[in-house]
């Protein structure tokens, strides 16, 4: 500080800034992606570790007997969905409530945006069953949750089973401090909104629901259970929620840990850790992991029924029975006393898990990189954003005392055309649907997806040299204005963007930093336009979902790509609408948020083709 404080160092070092601009910009992008990839490295990512002192212990004694009551609770219940077609919901509450449960039914319905064509559906109708165990030794202030999604066909009835046996074997157990509540949604992520809205006697994304008969305490913690199949080889663990958020470390960590007591083996984003930590392999496996759990937080969709807990302020994880070529199989019991142990570990806690971190990246599920540790890779690149304005700032205040200083005006036309471009986009996809419907031979979804990219392209079209009626506009200072509200939009909302969701935001700012750092009126349009073309956030969700395929070891071909680029915009549009996920108004550059990277990017195209 006491250099800064001295105008001749200050001076000194805005001549430097001047004069080494470009490699210090280089320097410091570079830095930040080594610093990204060193990240999977065992020194900048320590071992894992139990904060909360009421779980620090996995010494309870699982008692757990009824696995094979399970198998005959699944094949019970899908032979009645399968007879009604659906959700048994009679059957559900027929069941709970012989169990000694207080049972509720939960009705709903919501009318999508635009169909669902993935899941082929627009008016969705149907009910929520859940079942609440009352402490006896607590006045029902906190409650735990086990969920379980009701999916098509034959999926997920061994979970349904497994919910029933635990049910009932807890019923008869005396230790409970916590009401549990034991959950069967319909309609995967749409039952699950509705019931914890009704829950919490809110209504934030237009569901119909009778709302819901009984509640229990506030919710400290909650697992939903996903299997399939009566035995299991391996348990994987998805945490990622809504918008990216995660649940706290410490439930990972004792799900971990009761994996580890019980044999289990556990895996996350469907890697299964390595033992060699110091070999090369090694790191690449964890440097996979980590970008899979990137790649997937970035998304902003929940991977699991837990993902829209998380929104409530409550620790939730989704838990995956995987049935594969592995030699050992675990059986239902073994099964459920991991989850008796989770379950009685969580019952001691005496307040929400807050002792652990909320903000993290998984290079595997025993060792975690912290927000301390993975900030700096991104502020490396938003550095060159920042040398870039300060080099563009020394330029503007210095230049030639002969030329016309530019008034803010000249700011105006391409600001306006590009907020407008951004209104379009986010308004007109779902509002014209039927309209582009009558005239065209698409669908009501493929009409959106369509409609979204064709505004998009319309907009790098629009006329970009209206800035030229104005006084000074067209001088060597009129760009640099607009270049430099550019980049200060730019690192502004990627600043934003990181601290809600990192993920999202490195990517973006990986992608975008370099474009807006090069462009200019002066250079080679050609490549400075192609560079910006694959800078756009549409060519960054392409590529990730590209790159995503490859390290599942399913590489997409571009047809591929293609087509699940087009489900991508549509699911993200629809999730928006439905969810709240803030994934299309960034891609869209909706002006209504603080975080619009495309905003930035169509003003870096108004200044590539300043006149």
């Amino acid at each position: 500080m006491g250099l800064l404080s001295d105008p001749h160092c200050r001076r000194a070092l805005s001549r430097l800034i001047v004069r080494l601009n470009t490699p210090l910009c280089a320097l410091s992008y570079v830095l930040g992606l080594g610093w990204f990839l060193a990240l999977a490295f065992p020194p900048l990512a320590p071992r894992t570790y139990m904060s909360e002192n009421a779980m620090g212990s996995t010494m309870v004694e699982e008692q757990f007997p009824f696995g094979q009551r399970a198998l005959a609770y699944a094949r019970e219940f899908a032979g009645h969905k399968k007879k009604v077609g659906g959700m048994p919901v009679a059957w559900l509450e027929q069941t709970l409530w012989s169990l000694g449960l207080e049972v509720h039914r939960q009705p709903f319905a919501r009318t999508l945006p635009f169909p669902d064509e993935a899941r082929e559906r627009y008016m969705v109708r149907g009910t929520n069953v859940y079942g609440i165990l009352r402490a006896p030794r607590a006045a029902s202030t906190e409650a735990l949750v086990l969920s379980v999604p009701c999916s098509d066909g034959p999926h997920n009835n061994q979970a349904v089973g497994l919910m029933l046996a635990l049910a009932s074997y807890f019923r008869g157990q005396i230790y409970w401090a916590k009401d549990i509540i034991f959950l069967v949604n319909e309609h995967d992520l749409l039952g699950m909104e509705a019931w914890l809205e009704a829950y919490h006697d809110v209504n934030v994304t237009e569901v119909q629901s009778s709302g819901t008969l009984g509640r229990a305490g506030a919710i400290q913690a909650a697992i939903s259970l996903e299997l399939s199949s009566d035995v299991v080889t391996s348990f994987d663990v998805a945490v990622e929620g809504l918008n990216g958020q995660l649940p706290n470390l410490d439930l990972l960590n004792l799900f971990h840990a009761f994996c580890q007591k019980n044999g289990l083996l556990c895996t996350i984003q469907g890697k299964l850790q390595r033992s060699d930590w110091d070999s090369l392999p090694a790191y690449a496996h964890s440097l996979q992991t980590m970008l899979l759990m990137v790649l997937a937080q970035a998304s902003g969709r929940p991977r699991g029924d837990h993902g829209l807990f998380l929104r409530y302020r409550i620790e939730a994880i989704t838990l995956r029975g995987i049935n594969s070529f592995r030699q050992y199989k675990y059986d239902m019991t073994t099964v459920g006393r991991t989850l008796e142990g989770m379950f009685r570990k969580l019952n001691n806690l005496l307040e929400r898990l807050h002792q652990s971190y909320f903000f993290y990246l998984l290079p595997s599920l025993s060792r975690f990189v912290s927000i301390g540790l993975y900030m700096p890779a991104f502020g490396f690149l938003i550095l060159v954003l920042i040398l870039k304005i300060s080099f563009l700032g020394g330029r503007w205040f210095a230049g030639s005392r002969e030329e016309p200083r530019p008034g803010l005006l000249v700011l105006v036309p391409p600001v306006l055309i590009c907020h407008a471009a951004g209104l379009a986009l986010y308004f007109l996809p779902v509002l014209g649907q039927h309209v582009a419907t009558q005239h065209f031979p698409v669908s009501e979804a493929e009409a959106v997806v369509l409609t979204v990219i064709a505004i998009y392209v319309a907009g790098m079209a629009l006329p970009h040299n209206t800035h030229r009626v104005l006084a000074g506009a067209g001088s060597e200072r009129g760009w640099m204005a607009l270049k430099l509200l550019a980049l200060l939009t730019l690192a502004l909302q990627l600043g934003c963007l990181a601290l809600l969701n990192f993920s999202l935001g490195f990517l973006l700012a990986a992608t975008m930093v370099p474009a807006a750092a090069a462009v200019q009126p002066n250079g080679p349009k050609v490549p400075l336009a192609a560079v910006l073309v694959l800078a756009t956030p549409a060519v960054t969700l392409l590529l990730g979902i590209l790159v995503e395929r490859e390290l599942v070891e399913a590489p997409a071909g571009l047809a591929e790509g293609w087509q699940l680029f087009l489900g991508a915009v549509g699911e993200g549009l629809l999730q928006h609408h439905l969810y709240g996920s803030f994934l299309f108004p960034p891609r869209d550059g909706h002006t209504d948020r603080p975080t619009d990277p495309p905003l930035a990017w169509l003003l870096l195209w108004n200044v590539l083709f300043w006149k």
